[in-house]
């Protein structure tokens, strides 16, 4: 696995919209603050062509010139930079795929690309096809809140190499008070985190874990503890049944060359609804993608606790990956309702899970 090397006051910060780009409020404002940030922080920056276009389909841009610009800032071809924040998610980002210059990106020096989401169409192959680490993190405008969460210090120390290891925050966001005449406000953290902790000795099979879901104080004892062990992967599920199964699907690949470390899964969703979650879940277990898995983290859903047709989000993933006989913990402080722990995405990591707690150690090996 190939790591960049971590920034430093004086380097120059990139800012790409490979996906959406700031050219709306609260964006443009929240970014125009995170940009003011990273500047007082010593920090020089640098502004792709496409940050504040909006002549695309679900990205900034066309797919190509969105493409362009990816390549070129990474490859050095926009000003040196040493790691590259994307302006945002989106939703047609896979689209820009075949026009990404992987193969010079893989022989370039490796950058820290940071984002999430619709970001997943570039982290997921950047590790899987280029066996280059990345940051599964919060795109650029979040930066710019007042004043920053921890969760935003934590994603700065990653990339300097001040902090190996993150864990969970305490409280999330359910309802966002952030508007388009108030871009700068922080996270509305009023929800306790609560995990889900389920073990292979609780014995649950498909079609059972209903059952196990809905006896909620079987999940949240605070006695329970899990621990996993393996190369961090994963992303939005959005994005990676769009993934599967195509020419950038090199899972298989991944699995065997990281076969003796194993690979902890990390997965969350944006717009799928539980049924389209287990969909998801079916997809990618009939691909092959979970054969080396040593766990599973689950972020909390954006559609949190909206059952269907008697499927919560708990049972909608381990009635497919409980037969795995590997820990999952769910709600786990990653996605779409923040915070969200920066991950390593590529780094050997030890996870542990006690209570409310989880803790990634991450190896950067």
């Amino acid at each position: 696995m190939r790591y960049p090397k971590f920034i430093k006051p004086g380097d120059t910060l990139g800012f790409a919209a490979p996906s959406f780009g700031c050219a709306i409020e609260p964006y443009k404002s929240a970014f125009a603050n995170a940009l003011k940030k990273f500047k007082d922080m010593g920090y020089e920056t640098l502004l792709g062509p496409n940050v504040y276009a909006s002549d695309g389909i679900g990205i900034s841009s066309t797919p190509e010139n969105c493409a362009r610009e990816l390549t070129e800032m990474y490859c050095g071809d926009l000003g040196r930079c040493s790691a590259i924040f994307s302006c945002g998610g989106g939703e047609l980002m896979c689209e820009t795929l075949e026009y990404i210059d992987l193969d010079r990106i893989k022989a370039a020096e490796p950058v820290w690309y940071n984002g999430y989401s619709d970001n997943t169409n570039f982290v997921f192959p950047l590790v899987t096809m280029c066996d280059t680490a990345a940051l599964y993190a919060p795109c650029a405008p979040t930066f710019g809140m007042e004043p920053w969460h921890k969760n935003l210090q934590d994603n700065i120390e990653l990339l300097t190499g001040v902090r190996h290891s993150v864990r969970t925050y305490g409280k999330w966001e359910k309802e966002s008070l952030k508007t388009e005449k108030k871009p700068l406000t922080p996270y509305n953290c009023t929800e306790k985190t609560v995990l889900k902790l389920w073990l292979p000795e609780d014995g649950c099979t498909r079609g059972m874990s209903r059952l196990y879901a809905n006896a909620v104080s079987s999940y949240t004892s605070a006695e329970r503890r899990a621990s996993m062990r393996g190369r961090l992967l994963g992303g939005c599920l959005d994005s990676l049944i769009n993934l599967c199964g195509t020419r950038f699907d090199h899972v298989a690949e991944f699995s065997y060359k990281y076969a003796d470390d194993g690979i902890i899964w990390f997965l969350e969703a944006c717009d799928l609804n539980v049924i389209s979650i287990r969909r998801a879940l079916w997809q990618l277990e009939q691909a092959g993608w979970f054969e080396n898995a040593s766990g599973f983290i689950i972020g909390r859903p954006y559609h949190f606790n909206e059952p269907m047709m008697g499927l919560d989000q708990y049972s909608a993933v381990l009635d497919i990956l409980s037969e795995h006989d590997v820990p999952v913990i769910m709600d786990a402080d990653i996605g779409h309702l923040p915070p969200m722990m920066p991950l390593v995405v590529g780094s050997l990591a030890e996870v542990r899970a006690e209570g409310n707690v989880v803790t990634v150690n991450m190896e950067l090996v």
